[in-house]
C-alpha cells in the first residue's frame, strides 16, 4: 500500500490498541476510498465486516442511514467481558457531541474526525518541502485518490523534492532552510538541478518571505538571513525599532514562530557559523547604533551585541545599587549563546555577578547590624548563623578572588560602590561588636574560646590526631572548608573567640597545650608574647619547643611540606605519632608582607590544599583531624582611607600593629577603645588600644590585609573536627572521564577544557556523575573550575555535574601564577578517587 495509507493505518492501530472501539466520522466523505482499501473491495454485506488493519483483527462496520442499525450491528461484539476491536466509520455524517446514538460507544471507546489535507501533510513532507506540499494541497478538489498518488514513489503529480536530495544529511524543512542560510556550500548544485523555485516555494510557504527565483542564491540567503534575524529580534524585543521598518514583518503568528525556530535551529546546529552570520546582518542593519534601552533586550540572544548592552546595564544597576535588579538579568544570560562560547565575556559576567551578590548581601547585612543589640554573644550568634553575616566575608573574598585573575577588572565605578558597600557594613559591624564588647566588660561567655580548643576537642580525639593551624583562616573559609571536604566524611564546624590582641604570637600560643588552666599576655625584655604555665611563648621555635615538651609523640610538619611528600615518606613521618601539628602560613604571609594581590589568589587554594592534607594523612593512617586559627583578618583591597587612619596612642608602647596597640599609659585617640590586660583575663599590666570600627593606626605593614583589634572577622575564628576513614585503594565505582581541547600551555590564568563522562549508567535512580576538576602542581591545588557552560556549577565545592555523553567546556581559574607546571585532575567528589589525570605536565607560560 502507499504512504498515506499506511499512516492513516497507524494511526488507527493506535487507538484500536488502547480503546478497542473507534467511531470515525467523515462529514465529506474524504476517506470512503481509504475504507475500501482496507475492506478490499465494494461493500457486500450490512453486517460488521472482519478486516485486518496493520495486523490488529477488527469488525468494521459502516453506516447507512441509521445509527440505530449501526449500534445493533456492533453490539454483540463489545457487549461482553472482552469485547473485540471494532471501527465504526460514518461516512456523510457529523457527530452530535450532546444526543448521540452512539454516545455509549464513544465515551467507552474514541471517536476520530480527522482531516484529509491534515495528515496528508505529514505524509507529504517526507518527500517533498512545505512549498510543494503547499501547491499539492490548495485545489479545493483535491482527492484521497490524488494525494495517494502524490506519496508514492511510483507516481506522482510532482516530482520528489530536490531540495531533500541535496540536503540529505539534514531532517526536516527547518533543517534545510538552516543549512543553506548557514553556508553556500551546496548553491551551485541547488542552480545545477534547477531547485531555485522549489527554494523560493520553501521560504514563502514556512517563513512568508517572498523571494524571486531569478535573484542568484547569495542575495536571497542574504535577503532571507536579514528577514530570519530580524524577524527573531523584532519578536522578543520589548520596544519600538524603527531601524528595522526596511526588513518585512511575518505576516502571520505561525510564519513569526517559524522565523523564532528556525534562527535558534541556527544557532543550535551551526554554532560555529553563526556568529559569522549574525555579525553580519549586525552590521548591516547598523544595531548597534539603535537607540534602545538595555533593558528591552533581556529576552533575546540574536546579536553579539545585546550581550555587551546588557552586562553594561548589569554594572549601572550595581553602581546605583539596584543589585536585586542586575542579578536577576545576569542569572537570565547565564546560559546566553553568545556567552557559552566567549570565555573571557563569560568571566566578565561572573564578576558582576560576585559584585551583584557581595551588594546584595552587604545591603540586607547592614540592614541587620542596624537593628542588633545586645552583648557580644547576639553579635557572635548573628554572624556564625547558618546564614549569618560571615556570608559578606565569603561573597567579598569570592569577589576579590576572582578578579584578582582577570586579564581585564570590571569597570571601576560599580566595583568602587560594592567594595564600599562592603567596608561600611565591616565598619558598622566592627563598631557596634566592639561596642557590646566594652559594655559588656569584655566578656564573652558563649563560644568555646580559644585556649580551650585544645583541651576540649584535641585532646578528646582519638589518636593519632592532625591538629592543623592556620594562620589567618577567617570563620567564613573554614565553613567553605567543610563543603570541600569528601561527602564520605564526617565534619563539623563551630565558631570559637580568640585571645585578643588578635595577632600570631598570641593566637598561636592560646593554642597551645595547657592554655586552658593558665595563658597570659605579658612583656618579656621588651618582646611580646603569651605564657603558659611559666613558659614564655614569643615566636615559634618557643612554641614548637613547649609543644613537644608537653605531647609525647608529637610530629610538626608545614602544610607546603606535607603536600610535597609522597604517601611513602609521609606515613612514615607521621608513623607513631599521637598528634600531628600542621602549620599554614600562606595567607598571612602573603597579606602581611604587601602581596596584597597574591594574598587574593593564595585564599582559595589555601582552603582546597587544607582538604587535600586532610585526604593525605588518612591514606597515611591518620583519620581524625582539628583545623582552627590564630585568628581571623579584615580584607580590603585599597589601602585605607587618611580618615581612617589613627595616630598611635603613645606612652611606653610595646608593639604597634595596624589593629591594635599595646603598651602602658598614653592618650587613647578619638574613635577608639582601651582595656586593661587585667580586664582581659591576664596576669599583666599591659593596656591594649583598638579602633572602634575597622580603621587602623599609623603603622608598618599592609594597608589592605590586616588583624589584631575586636571585630567579627579578626576574632570569630573556626575549629572544624573531621573524620575520614581510611579507605583500601580499590578502583572507583564511578564512570570515566575524558578531556578534551587541553592547551598546550596555559597562557592566561582563566582557560577553558572539554570534559565527557562515558555513557555508563551510573543508577536506576539518577544518570548525573558530580566531579570536582582540579590544577595540581607538585602535590598541591594552584587552581579549580571556576565556570562551566552548559552544566550546573556547585560554587561552593567546585563540582559540576556530568551526564552520560554529554560534553560540558568548563574554566579553570589559575590561583597561583608561581606554578610552572601543573596537571590537570578530575576527581570523584564521594570518595576522592581520580577519574582522570592529565598524562604530562603542561607547562604555564603567563603572559605568552
Amino acid at each position: 500500500m502507499h504512504p498515506l495509507h499506511a499512516y492513516v493505518v497507524k494511526q488507527l492501530v493506535e487507538k484500536l490498541k488502547n480503546r478497542k472501539v473507534v467511531v470515525w466520522y467523515d462529514p465529506r466523505c474524504e476517506f470512503a476510498p481509504f475504507i475500501a482499501e482496507v475492506r478490499g473491495g465494494a461493500q457486500t454485506s450490512d453486517k460488521a465486516t472482519p478486516v485486518l488493519i496493520g495486523g490488529v483483527a477488527a469488525r468494521l462496520a459502516e453506516y447507512h442511514g441509521s445509527m440505530f442499525e449501526l449500534r445493533a450491528v456492533v453490539e454483540p461484539f463489545v457487549c461482553g467481558d472482552a469485547p473485540e476491536c471494532v471501527l465504526l466509520y460514518l461516512s456523510g455524517c457529523e457527530r452530535d457531541r450532546d444526543g448521540s446514538v452512539l454516545m455509549e460507544l464513544e465515551k467507552a471507546g474514541e471517536c476520530y474526525e480527522p482531516q484529509l489535507k491534515r495528515l496528508a501533510r505529514n505524509v507529504l513532507r517526507q518527500r517533498y518541502t512545505d512549498g510543494i506540499v503547499d501547491e499539492l494541497l490548495a485545489p479545493d478538489g483535491v482527492t484521497y485518490e490524488d494525494l495517494a498518488r502524490a506519496s508514492s514513489d511510483s507516481s506522482s503529480a510532482e516530482p520528489p523534492s530536490v531540495l531533500k536530495s541535496i540536503y540529505h544529511t539534514v531532517s526536516g524543512n527547518d533543517g534545510v532552510l538552516a543549512a543553506w542560510l548557514a553556508s553556500d556550500q551546496r548553491d551551485a548544485e541547488i542552480e545545477a538541478k534547477k531547485a531555485t523555485h522549489e527554494l523560493s516555494k520553501l521560504v514563502r510557504s514556512k517563513l512568508g518571505l517572498e523571494l524571486f527565483d531569478d535573484v542568484p542564491l547569495t542575495k536571497l540567503r542574504s535577503v532571507a538571513l536579514r528577514y530570519v534575524l530580524a524577524g527573531e529580534f523584532r519578536s522578543l524585543v520589548t520596544a519600538a525599532l524603527p531601524a528595522l521598518d526596511a526588513v518585512p514583518y511575518p505576516k502571520t503568528k505561525d510564519a513569526e514562530e517559524a522565523v523564532v525556530q528556525l534562527a535558534r535551529r541556527l544557532r543550535a546546529s551551526f554554532s560555529e557559523t553563526y556568529p559569522l552570520l549574525a555579525d553580519r546582518v549586525e552590521a548591516e542593519l547598523h544595531l548597534r547604533d539603535i537607540n534602545i534601552s538595555a533593558s528591552a533586550l533581556r529576552s533575546t540572544d540574536t546579536f553579539r551585541f545585546v550581550e555587551r548592552a546588557l552586562l553594561t546595564l548589569c554594572s549601572e544597576l550595581v553602581a546605583t545599587k539596584q543589585f536585586d535588579q542586575a542579578l536577576e538579568i545576569i542569572i537570565e544570560q547565564e546560559h546566553s549563546f553568545w556567552l557559552d562560547r566567549d570565555v573571557t565575556r563569560k568571566a566578565q559576567w561572573e564578576a558582576s555577578r560576585l559584585m551583584a551578590e557581595l551588594g546584595s548581601i552587604g545591603v540586607a547585612v547592614r540592614a541587620a547590624i542596624d537593628k542588633t543589640s545586645g552583648d557580644p554573644n547576639t553579635w557572635i550568634e548573628a554572624y556564625t548563623a547558618k546564614d549569618g553575616w560571615f556570608r559578606l566575608d565569603q561573597a567579598q573574598r569570592r569577589l576579590e578572588v576572582w578578579i584578582a585573575n582577570l586579564d581585564d577588572e570590571p569597570q571601576e565605578r560599580p566595583l568602587g560602590v560594592v567594595r564600599a558597600v562592603y567596608e561600611d557594613a565591616c565598619r558598622a559591624m566592627a563598631e557596634g561588636f566592639t561596642r557590646s564588647l566594652v559594655k559588656a566588660n569584655w566578656i564573652i561567655s558563649s563560644p568555646l574560646h580559644q585556649t580551650s580548643i585544645y583541651r576540649e576537642v584535641v585532646s578528646e580525639q582519638p589518636k593519632p590526631v592532625a591538629y592543623f593551624l592556620v594562620d589567618a583562616m577567617r570563620y567564613e573559609m573554614g565553613v567553605e572548608l567543610t563543603e570541600r571536604i569528601a561527602k564520605s566524611a564526617e565534619v563539623s564546624v563551630r565558631p570559637a573567640v580568640c585571645a585578643l590582641p588578635s595577632i600570631t604570637p598570641i593566637g598561636m600560643a592560646a593554642l597551645q597545650p595547657g592554655a586552658s588552666s593558665s595563658f597570659s599576655v605579658v612583656e618579656q625584655a621588651g618582646v611580646l608574647g603569651g605564657r603558659v604555665d611559666d613558659a614564655f611563648l614569643r615566636d615559634l621555635t618557643a612554641r614548637k619547643k613547649f609543644a613537644a615538651s608537653r605531647v609525647p609523640k608529637l610530629t610538626d610538619i608545614t602544610l607546603d611540606e606535607l603536600l610535597s611528600l609522597q604517601p611513602s615518606k609521609l606515613a612514615k613521618k607521621v608513623e607513631g605519632a599521637q598528634v600531628i601539628v600542621v602549620r599554614s602560613q600562606e595567607i598571612d604571609h602573603a597579606g602581611e608582607h604587601g602581596f596584597t594581590f597574591q594574598a587574593r589568589q593564595v585564599m582559595d587554594t589555601v582552603i582546597d590544599n587544607l582538604a587535600r592534607a586532610i585526604r593525605k594523612l588518612v591514606a597515611a593512617g591518620v583519620e581524625h583531624s582539628v583545623l582552627t586559627a590564630d585568628h581571623g583578618h579584615l580584607f580590603f583591597p585599597s589601602d585605607r582611607d587618611e580618615s581612617m587612619r589613627t595616630d598611635a596612642p603613645g606612652g611606653n608602647e610595646v608593639d604597634l600593629h595596624r589593629r591594635c596597640w599595646i603598651g602602658r599609659g598614653g592618650a587613647t585617640p578619638s574613635g577608639c577603645v582601651r582595656v586593661t590586660a587585667s580586664a582581659l583575663g591576664y596576669d599583666s599590666d599591659l593596656d591594649f588600644v583598638f579602633p572602634l570600627g575597622s580603621g587602623v593606626f599609623k603603622a608598618g605593614g599592609d594597608l589592605a590585609f590586616y588583624h589584631g583589634g575586636p571585630s567579627l572577622q579578626e576574632l570569630v575564628i573556626p575549629v572544624l573536627t573531621v573524620r575520614m576513614k581510611i579507605r583500601e585503594s580499590e578502583p572507583s565505582t564511578a564512570a570515566r572521564v575524558t578531556v578534551m581541547n587541553v592547551p598546550d600551555a596555559v597562557t592566561n590564568r582563566i582557560f577553558s577544557v572539554t570534559i565527557q563522562r562515558d555513557g555508563k549508567s551510573l543508577s536506576l535512580f539518577s544518570d548525573e556523575l558530580a566531579v570536582r576538576p582540579l590544577l595540581i602542581s607538585a602535590g598541591k591545588q594552584v587552581g579549580g573550575v571556576g565556570m562551566a557552560i552548559d552544566a550546573d556549577l556547585d560554587r561552593a565545592t567546585g563540582c559540576v555535574k556530568l551526564q552520560a555523553g554529554k560534553s560540558v567546556t568548563i574554566a579553570f581559574l589559575l590561583s597561583d601564577e608561581n606554578a610552572s607546571l601543573l596537571r590537570i585532575v578530575i576527581q570523584d567528589p564521594t570518595t576522592d578517587a581520580e577519574l582522570y589525570r592529565s598524562p604530562h605536565d603542561i607547562p604555564v607560560r603567563l603572559g605568552v
